[in-house]
């Protein structure tokens, strides 16, 4: 990984963001892979693999609540930080960012609602 690139490099198992931790920015994958957990029952449970291009963490930007999930290096990882501020900016600057955050979102929780059928014995 280059060393003059922006944005943080986490080692393999890393975490990123930890479950119950109070967040106040999103992060966005330059290189790697991430994996999101969550525990159940005294295990680790994998929701997704996340790679490069794609975002973590925003629910934070939006409720300032605590992280749902605990997010973890999958091998080197590079991720860039991004707070609400310099969203903002970027969303004043590209007014489709908001478009593609909202489109990612839209998708991840119709992702989760056919889950949710699935457990409850539905298709």
């Amino acid at each position: 990984m280059d060393s003059g690139a922006l944005g943080k490099v986490y080692d393999d198992g890393e975490v990123i963001v930890k479950h119950g931790d109070v967040g106040d920015s999103m992060y966005v994958i330059q290189e790697g892979e991430v994996e999101v957990l969550v525990e159940e029952g005294g295990k680790e449970v994998r929701l997704r693999v996340l790679g490069e291009g794609e975002f973590l963490g925003e629910m934070a930007i939006f409720e300032r609540e605590v992280r749902s999930a605990t997010v973890r290096a999958l091998g080197k990882a590079r991720l860039l930080t991004v707070d609400r501020k310099n969203l903002l900016r970027r969303i004043h600057e590209d007014p489709s960012l908001a478009f593609r955050l909202l489109e990612t979102m839209s998708r991840r929780i119709r992702g989760l609602t056919n889950e949710v059928v699935k457990l409850k014995g539905g298709k």
